[in-house]
């Protein structure tokens, strides 16, 4: 297999779950800042021109962080990276599209690319302030559904790996987690594949 990816990015989340499961793949870096992502190339492979892609066994190719996630789960369940019953599958995949969607997709991004929200530079501030409320406001929805303890749903899973990676990005954008989302953090920091990741994409554990 092999994941087109970019360090630091959502598609950490993805490495994770692709060494929890001790896979094969080739890592194929994706430059955004140099557009990489706009080669014709890489357009073959995803005309969406975002990140992750995963290139399985047989050529085919799946995109979407939450698809490519779900994918991992059901072809490994002996991982258990899933609940394994509708109610918690569900959850699963509840707390991934709120991750992805609202987090990432209206929180970071507005505060990471905020060129893409507004064309005028004198909105930028605002555009980013309004990014960072998104995001707090999600952190404090995603703290209330936590466990004191522990991971998101009982089990290590593919829920985890999506909360660590807008954790990750918060850490390192100086915003502060509350208590249950700063737990799951560190929890998720101890796990060796999670160490072994991040050195691996390049960033070191305060």
């Amino acid at each position: 297999m092999k994941l087109y990816m970019t360090p630091g990015s959502c598609s950490t989340g993805i490495h994770i779950l692709l060494e929890e499961l001790e896979l094969v793949f080739e890592a194929h870096l994706v430059n955004l800042m140099a557009g990489d992502q706009h080669k014709p190339e890489y357009l073959a492979l995803n005309p969406k021109a975002s990140i992750p892609v995963l290139m399985r066994n047989d050529g085919s190719v799946l995109s979407e962080f939450a698809a490519i996630a779900y994918w991992l789960a059901r072809s490994y369940p002996k991982a258990q990276l899933l609940p394994g019953d509708a109610e918690g599958d569900s959850r699963a995949i509840e707390l991934i599209d709120y991750v992805v969607g609202t987090l990432h997709g209206q929180g970071f991004a507005r505060i990471f690319t905020t060129d893409k929200f507004t064309s005028n530079p004198a909105d930028f501030e605002a555009v980013k302030a309004q990014g960072l409320n998104i995001v707090r406001q999600g952190f404090d929805i995603l703290n209330s559904q936590l466990p004191v303890q522990g991971y998101a749903l009982g089990g290590f899973g593919i829920a985890d790996a999506a909360l660590f990676y807008v954790e990750f990005w918060a850490d390192k954008s100086n915003i502060p987690l509350p208590d249950k989302c700063l737990a799951h953090y560190r929890l998720m920091c101890s796990r060796p594949v999670v160490k072994r990741v991040l050195m691996e994409e390049g960033y070191r554990l305060a």
